[in-house]
């Protein structure tokens, strides 16, 4: 029996609202949603996932909208940052935060839940969204770095879990890096940008090396240009396809071996995106 996990950038949960993102909650009901970029205070956040309850209840996928499992974190800095995660498979365990880091900015960007799936496995999903940084902004760039070396030693410590039998893990969000020429549509163009530096990028090559995790979107595409999940807003890049893949999820090897296929959700139209992002869409067989 298979699951779903979605991972998309929101983009601000409450302007996704308007644009109707709980429409899309109810036609696509993913098992697992994580989504990035909330950018809400609890009191507005609360109301929205419990409309998506209700679409996933009308669609017949739980019986009420209280069956719908909520977790998120808000960031300390206001209208920054934010994750959540809804989930219609049992919860276990919640965890809140990337350990080693108590920054105001880094808040609202780590949260981890354990889920058992149809055939009774328990794994771990975290919701991550890793600074944007920027090539101009030395301190900017600084909290991206330092959230990513704190990130490595969750990491290790998720590869020792799943490597000795434990919970298999994934990590789902905005990572902010394109790593690989095949990620990023103008490549040599960005070389000296953020989310295109090779100091961002030697980061994914530790965590599908030294550290094992599996990119399975690539692992599934191949290697192919593309496709993206992020255009940005100026000039045409959307309807050109002018794009970077800034948003992933990264297996631990057991589960990696399980995913059956994938899908970018792209908008059939500049108009017609509720996000400046694609939700990104895994179905593994657990």
């Amino acid at each position: 029996m298979t699951i779903t996990i979605t991972t998309s950038n929101v983009n601000g949960i409450r302007a996704a609202r308007r644009k109707g993102i709980a429409a899309w909650a109810g036609a696509n009901t993913p098992d697992v949603w994580c989504m990035q970029e909330v950018r809400a205070p609890q009191e507005e956040i609360d109301p929205i996932f419990a409309e998506f309850g209700a679409e996933y209840a009308t669609a017949g996928k739980i019986g009420d909208q209280g069956e719908l499992s909520a977790m998120n974190e808000v960031c300390r800095v206001k209208g920054r940052a934010g994750v959540g995660l809804l989930s219609d498979l049992p919860v276990i365990d919640r965890r809140y935060g990337l350990p080693g880091l108590d920054e105001d900015v880094d808040s609202g960007r780590w949260i981890e839940a354990d889920v058992r799936t149809p055939q009774g496995y328990v794994i771990t999903v975290a919701c991550v969204y890793v600074h944007a940084g920027n090539s101009d902004d030395e301190i900017k760039m600084t909290q991206k770095y330092r959230f990513l070396d704190t990130m490595l030693i969750r990491l290790g410590q998720l590869r020792d879990e799943a490597a000795s039998g434990g919970r298999q893990a994934v990590l789902c969000g905005d990572f902010n890096i394109a790593h690989t020429p095949l990620d990023i549509r103008n490549a040599k163009a960005n070389e000296k940008h953020a989310g295109f530096l090779p100091e961002e990028r030697a980061y994914v090559d530790r965590w599908l090396g030294e550290y094992e995790f599996v990119d399975v979107m690539r692992d599934l595409a191949g290697d192919i240009q593309g496709p993206y999940t992020w255009w940005s807003q100026r000039g045409r890049a959307f309807d050109n396809n002018v794009g970077w893949r800034l948003d992933y999820q990264f297996a631990t090897p057991e589960l990696a071996q399980t995913a059956r296929g994938f899908v970018i959700d792209k908008a059939p139209s500049y108009d017609a995106r509720w996000s400046d992002h694609a939700p990104l869409t895994i179905t593994y067989d657990v």
